[in-house]
């Protein structure tokens, strides 16, 4: 550009009176003009001149003359490198196109270019005009020539006319219109089958099925809608299953929730052949399975201050359906008052223990002294149906060392400690953690807990029972390192044995107190076999591109390894690397393909994870397409160009700039030339000198003077 000033001309005015006196002066001109007229009086056109002519030269008419120093237009270049951008090679040809595109307006005279990237907005879409309207707020509007952005044309903050930045005023209370240019990356339009989840439940009741509703779309294809394709089903470890559904057509599928916690059920369909990508074919349905409204029995013996404990405890949980009796009297206490004044409400042994036993998800037996009041067919009951899954709590007191024990029941053969015959200590304790409590999950980082026999830990007890042997897992010891929370497994079910009936007098703040309720809860949802609680665990989830792998065990064991198998079939073995916490070991793998990953350790526990879309809606249609784009670059008189299949070396339209309003098509780019420059500096002359208009005057005068007199004579 010449750096030169530029010499420019104009007609200016200077007023040697005030505008209103001026405005006055002309109306009496004209107003002596029409008498003159009316009167068809000799010499009124020339006396009329002659105060034209004075009228004129009072407006001080000047010939100004300015200096311009020219100053460069802005072209601002939006390149997207959205998500949608990384489908084959769309974002090396955006690069490659943004190089060529300064290159080429490089070389026009006046006009230079900004450039500005956009990447993900998280969450929110490609939005290309907040990009654009940001990147010109510190451009001056009269040296905005227009923009052009290079996309696959997936843009989501399209406004619905010219944004403000591309109307800017002219200076003259009127608005000009600049070009939006788009080059696509691309050769065409483009079509792309997409699986959508328009309706997913984020819970379901375990043992009953949910309705998700899909739609499958294909997009560019308008006479695909009604054709059929299939939809395939994964769920974890299980055979895929497939069912026919139709294009564009929101259907119902029923999906089964086999088990309690988090469950991920793969949906994909086939590749459209030439689509854009199939990375959209394929979606996770995420729900998470609960149990529908826990029951459970809880029968009490003698009164005791725990029972207060547990109802409280149980009645606070909404999921937990509670069905409680209390043995007030036992059968061998006969005083001869009828059985109608012992009771309020007769104890239903037959409905409980034979006819519904197997509805109750849960039974505390708490202080439970038998002494004939459930017969040995009853008890067998209860250890056939905690063999079958069920889950059984014992508080134990000195009723299991007396005559009508429970250990001397066909319970005995599922219990998992026996109880001494002279097995109650009666003395000061602090619950201690065994090295399998810490790592079990019931016990593991519960407040408060002691990390030494001498330190500081939870508040003492005062009665617990003394074993002479045991089947299950110790997880709290009492005095003289004896057992005093004992869990596991009978069959299928499962069994927990605390051997104290002192737990409430945490509750009271007895030397501190303890995590009471959190204690009896977490052993209450073990029982109940909640997933968070139990002791071997594999668990696999993946955040930010990581598989962030972790595995639970009770077992003092070296780390080991995984197998983990990607969405594509590949196996990989992963290490896994002991933490800080006791029992649990990591392994993070890079996670960037999407669908389910599945993870199996040593023993024979499976997790699965799928990583979620960080940007639903640029995975939502992935063509390079034209059309969301076309009508805003109408009204603005821009261009679109398809750069073409080389990204190494794009198609370019010609670029121009020229005066006027810009006619731009495919082939060629305009920018309007909108004079943008700086007065350097300003000179005004009067346009006629006075003593010419004096001249002027006087003559007119003279010739109408003139003519007047020929009429007289």
């Amino acid at each position: 550009m010449p750096s030169l000033d530029r010499l420019h001309h104009m007609i200016g005015f200077q007023p040697l009176v005030p505008p209103w006196l001026l405005w006055a002066l002309g109306a009496a001109l004209l107003a002596m003009g029409a008498w003159g007229i009316i009167r068809r009086a000799r010499g009124t056109t020339w006396r009329v001149l002659a105060g034209a002519g004075l009228v004129l030269w009072l407006s001080g008419p000047q010939r100004l003359s300015e200096s311009w120093r020219p100053l460069p237009q802005t072209a601002l270049v939006v390149v997207d490198q959205s998500a949608s951008m990384s489908i084959r090679d769309r974002a090396v040809m955006a690069h490659h196109a943004a190089e060529r595109v300064q290159e080429e307006i490089g070389h026009i005279d006046g006009l230079q270019t900004r450039t500005v990237t956009v990447r993900d907005a998280h969450h929110d879409g490609t939005r290309l005009f907040a990009a654009l309207t940001q990147a010109a707020s510190d451009i001056p509007p009269s040296r905005l020539a227009g923009a052009v952005m290079i996309t696959d044309g997936q843009v989501h903050d399209i406004p619905p006319k010219p944004p403000e930045i591309l109307t800017p005023s002219d200076g003259h209370d009127h608005h000009v219109t600049l070009p939006l240019h788009v080059l696509l990356t691309g050769r065409g339009e483009e079509t792309d089958r997409r699986l959508r989840i328009l309706q997913a439940p984020p819970y379901g009741i375990v043992g009953q099925d949910v309705t998700v509703r899909v739609e499958v779309d294909d997009l560019g294809r308008p006479d695909a809608r009604g054709a059929a394709t299939e939809l395939t089903m994964t769920q974890g470890g299980a055979q895929p299953s497939t069912r026919t559904v139709q294009i564009g057509q929101p259907q119902d599928i029923t999906l089964p929730v086999t088990r309690p916690g988090p469950m991920l059920v793969g949906l994909s369909v086939p590749e459209l052949p030439g689509e854009a990508s199939g990375v959209n074919n394929q979606d996770i349905v995420r729900i998470n399975g609960v149990r529908d409204r826990l029951r459970v029995l809880l029968v009490s013996g003698t009164p005791n201050q725990g029972e207060r404990v547990w109802r409280r405890l149980l009645k606070a949980d909404p999921s937990v359906d509670l069905v409680h009796f209390t043995i007030l009297r036992p059968p061998d206490k006969d005083d001869g008052t009828p059985l109608s004044d012992l009771a309020l409400i007769a104890f239903p042994v037959n409905e409980l223990f034979q006819q519904k036993i197997g509805q109750f998800d849960l039974i505390i037996l708490d202080g439970f002294e038998n002494h004939g009041i459930l017969p040995q067919a009853y008890l067998r009951n209860i250890a056939n149906h905690v063999r079958e899954g069920g889950g059984l709590l014992l508080i134990g007191g000195p009723e299991f060392v007396g005559p009508g024990s429970l250990q001397d029941t066909p319970l005995s053969e599922i219990l998992p400690a026996h109880i001494q015959p002279d097995g109650v200590m009666d003395e000061k304790f602090r619950p201690m953690l065994t090295e399998a409590g810490q790592r079990h999950p019931v016990t593991a980082n519960l407040p408060g807990a002691p990390t030494s026999a001498t330190g500081p830990g939870w508040g003492p007890w005062y009665r617990s029972l003394q074993s002479d042997s045991v089947n299950g897992e110790v997880l709290m010891t009492g005095p003289h390192q004896q057992p005093l929370l004992v869990l596991d497994h009978a069959d299928k079910g499962r069994v927990a044995f605390l051997l104290s009936d002192q737990a409430w007098l945490w509750s009271h703040g007895e030397g501190g107190g303890g995590p009471q309720s959190e204690l009896l809860r977490r052993i209450s949802h073990w029982l109940m076999k909640e997933p968070e609680l139990e002791e071997n665990q594999l668990e696999a989830e993946i955040t930010g591109g990581v598989l962030n792998i972790t595995r639970r065990s009770l077992l003092p064991a070296p780390p080991g390894t995984v197998r983990v198998t990607h969405p594509d079939g590949t196996v990989q073995q992963v290490p896994l690397t002991a933490t800080g916490a006791k029992g649990v070991t990591t392994a993070h793998v890079p996670a960037h393909e999407n669908g389910i990953w599945s993870v199996r350790d040593s023993d024979g526990h499976e997790a699965f994870a799928a990583p979620r879309a960080e940007d639903p809606q640029e995975f939502a249609d992935l063509r390079a397409t034209a059309t969301r784009l076309q009508p805003l670059v109408a009204m603005t008189g821009g261009g679109m160009h398809w750069l073409g299949d080389r990204p190494e070396a794009p198609s370019l339209p010609a670029m121009r700039m020229v005066d006027g309003a810009p006619h731009s098509t495919a082939a060629r780019f305009d920018f309007p030339d909108r004079h943008a420059h700086v007065v350097t500096g300003q000179q005004a002359r009067a346009l006629v000198p006075a003593w010419m208009v004096l001249c002027f005057v006087l003559a007119m005068l003279m010739i109408g003077w003139w003519r007047e007199g020929r009429r007289r004579t």
